[in-house]
């Protein structure tokens, strides 16, 4: 039966499936209705197909269709237009709008918006501005509307809407595969769905185009890579397009080369093989190349002797340095760019202490940054000296723009004579090349890192890349110095990094191993550990406590640890807000993680002596839900630096409960205690490096638990995915081509 009323109230939505409750009034009635609208308003008018239900909550209209038409009363129309859809208009300015305008209000809206000047306080540019957002109102429903026959989300859609405006129709019919070169989010196989429901052929070359894109951009996200062979892309792309090759060579050809020719790719050649690598990832390593040789030979006739230097640091600090560790600070000191790497102990943060008095003295301006949060945070704990991460350092730009991301780059360098990277081992070739646009061109770069920890989460390889070249200075440490008697956790990293299993025997204070040999007892024991067991015996909250887990999936993955984790430490209560989002159950207390860069994204945090306010939240940082508004499904988190952060519904996907995160996740973070399960899983994946950056991310305990012929399997595991990038390559041409210039100055 059909259901036809005035939309009164909504009670709940989830924007990302269009899944609504809501107040209907029908006939001087109210009806409670629950079904998918695309978009819905207080104040619309609809007609619903379905039926009336018994549920637990009372007798509810189920809808499996609907209609919607614009508001035919008054009071509707006041009602629709109050509702807050349009930018410029609340309640009060509806009220004077309706009452001026009467019936004719949403024709006056669409087609002679300059007539709501003749409304007291409302002027002739604001009427303009009104008039538009009422179009674009209806620009986007009627968009929504068109793309959810495509099993497209409402928030894909508003997404997509956002890049095409009104082309947006358009653009789909005639060529969807261009969603997957301009819309993060929307992948090969959706625009294949839409094309082949608006009859585009399989061999057409805008679906051959398109699958050469898909291939090159998930070898990237998903691998690191930078670039990938040609004969690779074309046997990768035939089997994700289904079209044989041999049969299809021409259309591969042709596709290529529009690529190609509007330099979406750029292929080169190297070591007499043809490569391929979207623009964007030839302009990063190319430039980080160019910048760090610059950087190199801009410092190269600066000699300091510092000996004397390190002499009063040692006194000073009741230390000895090895020799290594000396080395360590003069190339840091006396090189344009220096790298200094090794694990856990080998005396990384007391070097840098030395290198920062060191600068002090000569009057150097020093910035100190860190790829995450807490990696920073750390710094600025350790040295005394206040460290950002380098997102910070840089500054996101409030107004962005299609060349920068970020206030400081090569047209607005940073004010500083040194930059001291810690935890480089996770930059990517994007965020290094935006670093190195922000450095003055006689600055000096330190960079300092664990070159065994796992690579990048982003395309890049970036670490290695520059220590294999050979072009650049850099020193070894190898020598353990941070050791307590009792203590394991750095004894076993480094036994790990050497392929031998740890000591397990439980004898130390801050390493132990409980062994499971079933998926449900590991599970079971680690909820033990993290809820009551640890906290009881270091007097600490649970929330403080990390679970590194190598895999999502499973019993033992974090997706399943996450809930359970949840339900103990922070369960439903009458007095903590909650709402769904994915599949997720986000609640009041929380513990979150930041699981993509968001640049647009505002935040607030309180100072000392003034509020700062910023924008951009990034990839692994972690906070807490402060509060839910249930209605209108905004979430507040606190992150651990203290920046404060509202989420509205369309940026929920960006979050997940991190009780338990992947040990991928860990990367640049330190936490008190670790808890690692050891299970069963691919090979690829269990790797030496995994669990030695596991073990690496504990600051006091790490408790492993599982079957230690899986633990035994990672550790002898020393399988590294192979990264095809460029860099290493560009920093050997770059150096010949600089040296000369230099030589011949």
């Amino acid at each position: 039966m059909a259901l036809t009323g005035t939309i009164e109230d909504i009670v709940y939505r989830n924007d990302e499936n269009g899944y609504t409750v809501a107040r209907l009034e029908n006939d001087d009635s109210m009806v409670t209705v629950v079904g998918k609208f695309i978009d819905v308003q207080v104040g619309a008018v609809v007609t619903l197909e379905g039926k009336f239900e018994k549920t637990k909550y009372g007798v509810q209209y189920a809808f499996t269709s609907y209609e919607m038409s614009a508001p035919k009363t008054l009071a509707g129309i006041e009602k629709y237009l109050g509702s807050g859809l349009i930018r410029g208009v609340g309640p009060i300015t509806a009220k004077k709008i309706v009452e001026h305008f009467g019936k004719e209000t949403l024709d006056v809206l669409e087609y002679t918006p300059q007539k709501l000047a003749q409304i007291p306080g409302i002027s002739e540019k604001k009427a303009v501005e009104i008039g538009f957002s009422f179009k674009e109102h209806r620009d986007v429903q009627n968009t929504i509307i068109y793309l959810q026959n495509f099993n497209i989300t409402t928030n894909m859609a508003l997404k997509i809407y956002k890049i095409y405006s009104d082309k947006t129709s358009e653009i789909v019919k005639n060529n969807p595969y261009k969603l997957v070169e301009d819309v993060d989010g929307i992948g090969f196989l959706t625009a294949d769905r839409i094309a082949q429901n608006v009859g585009i052929p399989k061999d057409s070359v805008f679906r051959v185009r398109a699958g050469l894109i898909y291939v090159l951009k998930t070898s990237c996200e998903k691998n690191g890579n930078t670039y990938l062979p040609k004969k690779m892309l074309f046997d990768e792309a035939s089997k994700a397009l289904e079209l044989p090759l041999e049969e299809n060579e021409s259309k591969f050809s042709e596709a290529f080369d529009t690529l190609c020719m509007d330099r979406t790719a750029i292929t080169t050649w190297v070591d007499g093989m043809e490569i391929v690598m979207l623009s964007r990832f030839y302009y990063y390593e190319n430039s980080i190349a160019q910048k760090l040789v610059w950087l190199k030979y801009s410092k190269k006739d600066e000699v300091f002797d510092v000996s004397e230097d390190i002499q009063n640091f040692e006194q000073r600090n009741h230390i000895t340095f090895h020799d290594e560790q000396k080395k360590a600070i003069i190339g840091a000191i006396n090189n344009g760019v220096y790298v200094i790497t090794g694990g856990p102990g080998t005396g990384k943060t007391t070097i840098i202490k030395c290198i920062l008095e060191i600068l002090k003295a000569q009057k150097k301006e020093v910035c100190l940054a860190a790829p995450t949060g807490r990696a920073a945070k750390r710094m600025s704990d350790s040295t005394g000296c206040e460290a950002k991460t380098i997102h910070r350092l840089l500054e996101v730009n409030v107004i962005q723009s299609d060349q920068s991301f970020f206030v400081h780059d090569e047209s607005n360098p940073l004010k500083t004579d040194v930059v001291i990277v810690d935890e480089v081992s996770m930059v990517d070739a994007s965020l290094m090349c935006a670093l190195l646009k922000a450095m003055p061109r006689d600055c000096k770069l330190i960079l300092v890192g664990d070159k065994d920890q796992l690579p990048s989460v982003g395309a890049g390889n970036v670490l290695a890349d520059i220590l294999g070249s050979g072009i650049i200075d850099f020193c070894m440490l190898s020598k353990i110095f941070r050791q307590d008697e009792k203590s394991l956790i750095i004894t076993n990293a480094h036994l790990i990094n050497e392929g031998k299993m740890p000591l397990i025997d439980n004898t130390s204070m801050d390493f132990f191993f409980e062994s499971k040999n079933d998926p449900e007892l590991i599970k079971n024991t680690i909820l033990e550990l993290v809820t009551r067991r640890l906290p009881n015996y270091l007097k600490m909250d649970a929330k403080q406590i990390q679970v590194l887990a190598p895999l999502k999936a499973g019993v033992c993955g974090i997706e399943n640890l996450n809930k359970v984790l949840q339900e103990s430490i922070n369960p439903p209560a009458p007095n903590k807000r909650q709402l769904e989002f994915s599949r997720t159950i986000f609640r009041e207390g929380d513990k979150v993680m930041q699981m993509s860069n968001n640049y647009d994204l505002e935040w607030r945090k309180h100072g000392r002596f003034a509020d700062e306010i910023g924008k951009g939240v990034f990839n692994g940082d972690i906070g807490m839900i402060e509060t839910i508004d249930s209605q209108t499904g905004e979430v507040i988190v606190e992150f651990e630096d203290g920046r404060i952060c509202k989420y509205t519904r369309l940026d929920l996907s960006d979050l997940s409960l991190s009780y338990a995160i992947t040990i991928h996740k860990s990367q640049g973070s330190e936490f008190d205690v670790v808890i690692i399960p050891a299970i069963a899983g691919p090979s690829i994946i269990l790797t030496r490096n995994l669990i030695y950056t596991a073990v690496t991310r504990a600051k006091k305990m790490v408790v492993i638990v599982g079957e230690k012929q899986y633990l035994r399997r990672m550790v002898s595991n020393k399988y590294t995915a192979t990264r095809f990038t460029n860099l290493k390559r560009l920093l050997v041409v770059a150096d010949e081509k600089v040296k000369h210039m230099f030589d011949g100055a």
